[in-house]
């Protein structure tokens, strides 16, 4: 498996919240030869099993990225959108989007209009989704008809995946979240004897309020849980916060819904000790991953969130450095060689007091 192409094929992929059924197909091409069986539930989450441990684990990238959805035609064809997820209208003009249409993709742009005909007052103000269009390139609604557009298609964000100057970063339109769907398939593929039962994968709908979460969890009842997610790249021109991109993965602290288990969390920081791996912590006041959903599940999972720090997530491109990546690969391998029945016993039950 060459990790470039596994990439490319995971981020190139159009499949935003709800239309997830093309991610559940690529992960199933890869998961199903790596795996002892291959599970899904009925909203498109799928995960591959190995191992036969009296405890399971679960780790959990998320099949969805955020995008749009079609709710009207003009009489002239400019197609009209509501929104898949959370974007900051001011990032979203003028960029190019593909709708999945019944008779094929069809590219447009989100118009704008020229700085040139703009009053003072409408340049001081906020863009808003409500006045946004999107332009396929017709003349009529007919055209719009024609060519497959329907009310209720998929529209997705669309930026090809390049590897920058510098070949450690790689810039795509869904790291968010196909670094989670990359991170479980490698975990995968890296542990085919795991000491516990492991479950990898990827969930539905983490971004129209983690909804694929809840069911896949009711589908795969694991003992542990890592929500596998990006964080936010604070270290760019007019950011603040702790996260460094090529400082290694995050643990992510807490979240707007959930507080990171305190004793898995000891447990995954003590294995980054042992193994020399460098971590990060942070936490989100305004945001969310799947952790909170399984957390909250059956009488409550011990769960906690790794990730990457990720530049310019939410929107048509985002940047992640590959050596952040890996190292958070490392660190699932060494956490699943670290981790035995005994000790899931020790996190669940709280009694644990560090690794042999």
């Amino acid at each position: 498996m060459e990790q470039l192409d596994l990439f490319k094929r995971l981020t190139d992929c159009n499949a935003v919240s709800g239309f997830e059924r093309p991610m559940t197909n690529l992960m199933r091409e890869y998961l199903e030869p790596l795996a002892d069986d291959v599970i899904t539930d009925n909203t498109g989450s799928i995960f591959g099993r190995k191992g036969s441990g009296r405890h399971a684990i679960m780790l959990a990238g998320h099949l969805d990225e955020i995008g749009f959805m079609v709710t009207a035609i003009t009489d002239d064809g400019f197609i009209q959108f509501t929104n898949l997820g959370y974007w900051w209208a001011n990032v979203m003009l003028s960029q190019k989007v593909t709708i999945t249409g019944s008779k094929g993709d069809v590219r447009g742009v989100i118009g704008g209009k020229p700085p040139h005909v703009l009053g003072v007052k409408e340049k001081e103000l906020a863009a808003e989704v409500s006045n946004m269009f999107i332009d396929i390139g017709v003349n009529s609604r007919e055209e719009a008809l024609a060519a497959g557009v329907r009310i209720g298609d998929p529209i997705t964000p669309y930026s090809e995946f390049e590897v920058m100057t510098n070949p450690d970063y790689l810039l795509a339109k869904a790291w968010d979240n196909r670094f989670g769907c990359a991170l479980a398939v490698e975990a995968l593929r890296d542990n085919p004897e795991p000491h516990i039962t492991l479950y990898s994968g990827a969930v539905t709908q983490e971004e129209t309020l983690s909804r694929g979460a809840k069911t896949a969890a009711h589908k795969v009842k694991p003992s542990l849980a890592i929500a596998l997610d990006v964080g936010i790249c604070a270290k760019t021109p007019g950011m603040t916060g702790n996260a460094k991109m090529g400082d290694g993965p995050i643990i992510v602290l807490v979240d707007a819904w959930h507080i990171g288990h305190p004793t898995f969390r000891q447990f995954v920081t003590d294995v980054a000790e042992k193994h020399g791996i460098k971590v990060q912590f942070d936490y989100l006041t305004g945001g969310y991953t799947d952790a909170g959903h399984i957390a909250q599940s059956f009488d409550g999972i011990p769960a906690i969130t790794i990730g990457v720090p990720t530049r310019y997530i939410h929107s048509n491109v985002s940047m992640m450095n590959r050596r952040d990546y890996n190292d958070a690969l490392s660190l699932i391998n060494a956490v699943l060689a670290e981790l035995t029945d005994d000790l899931a016993d020790q996190i669940i039950d709280q009694t644990y007091e560090g690794l042999a």
